[in-house]
């Protein structure tokens, strides 16, 4: 058994901008995004906390240190954002109007197309992510994580752990600095016990 706090970053400039597709851009987090990782940390304090691990990126990264106040914040390639391809710095707007056919090939089926159409397909996705939550699971028996990770990665694993089609996980929403909490037990099965908390 594994329990797990799973934190998307704070608010950035490219979130700010019109939801920009911010991908593997190094943005930075505005200050409300700092301050989203502050009220985190309000509320995180007084758990106890066996291991911190974010995203390479910066936003990920600065929002797991504020978010638990440490600096011992151990970061993993499996857990960066998707590649979003040609998507990458515009708005779903912007780039559909471009390019429609690629985003509908993504939302018909995400697991075998490839975003923004040069970028990562799901199942990628998954099986970096999913083989980062595994090794934790071993790594990490009894214990409780932060995992401060991205929008997309975040909910294409939620998706594929509830058992949902992947075309599917645009319905499992999360908000920047919010805590979602669930665990994982001995065969990996994800129970989920709070979403945008």
């Amino acid at each position: 058994m594994l329990s797990i706090y799973l934190l998307r970053h704070g608010e950035t400039i490219y979130n700010a901008d019109g939801n920009r597709y911010c991908g593997r851009t190094d943005a930075a987090l505005t200050n409300k995004g700092i301050q989203q990782a502050e009220g985190v940390y309000e509320r995180l304090k007084g758990e106890k906390i066996d291991a911190v691990y974010s995203s390479p990126l910066s936003r990920a990264h600065l929002t797991a240190q504020i978010a638990t106040g440490s600096k011992q914040v151990q970061t993993d390639e499996r857990i960066i954002e998707v590649d979003f391809g040609n998507w990458e710095g515009k708005t779903k707007e912007e780039f559909i109007a471009e390019d429609p056919s690629t985003w509908e090939a993504w939302m018909r089926d995400p697991e075998t197309a490839k975003a923004g159409g040069t970028g990562e397909t799901g199942a990628a996705v998954i099986e970096r992510v999913n083989a980062f939550f595994n090794e934790m699971l071993q790594k990490h028996t009894y214990q409780i994580i932060v995992v401060v990770g991205h929008n997309g990665i975040n909910r294409l694993y939620m998706a594929y752990k509830l058992g949902m089609q992947l075309k599917h996980y645009r319905r499992v929403f999360q908000e920047n600095s919010a805590i979602t909490f669930f665990e994982l037990d001995d065969t990996g099965e994800l129970t989920l016990k709070k979403l945008n908390a």
